[in-house]
């Protein structure tokens, strides 16, 4: 869990790995980023399901101003199982501190 939070630490919030904060303070911030990030991938789900059949959708690279030609329906199944993990670990960061408050 506390490589989770790390990682977490690192990707979501563009923090260096160094930054100490209390476990407290951490986990607020983790489930504060992990739901802007549920609310974003949400948004992204929703516009690639309304999208007509027809419709172009190009895949940014990462750390890029490049644009690929992309699947669709690949993409949605992407974003819809991003979705779902970044659910299951704000539940599991949830869980973990209600348990924490139990005892």
């Amino acid at each position: 869990m506390a490589e989770k939070k790390m990682r977490l630490a690192q990707v979501g919030t563009g923090h260096s790995p160094r930054v100490h904060l209390g476990d407290e303070a951490l986990v607020v911030h983790l489930t504060v980023m992990l739901g802007i990030q549920i609310k974003e991938q949400k948004i992204v789900v929703d516009e690639l399901s309304n999208l007509k059949k027809n419709r172009t959708v190009y895949r940014q690279q990462q750390n890029s101003n490049i644009f690929f030609l992309a699947d669709r329906t690949e993409l949605l199944s992407e974003s819809k199982n991003i979705l779902d993990e970044l659910k299951k670990e704000y539940q599991e960061i949830e869980n973990s501190e209600k348990t924490k408050t139990k005892k």
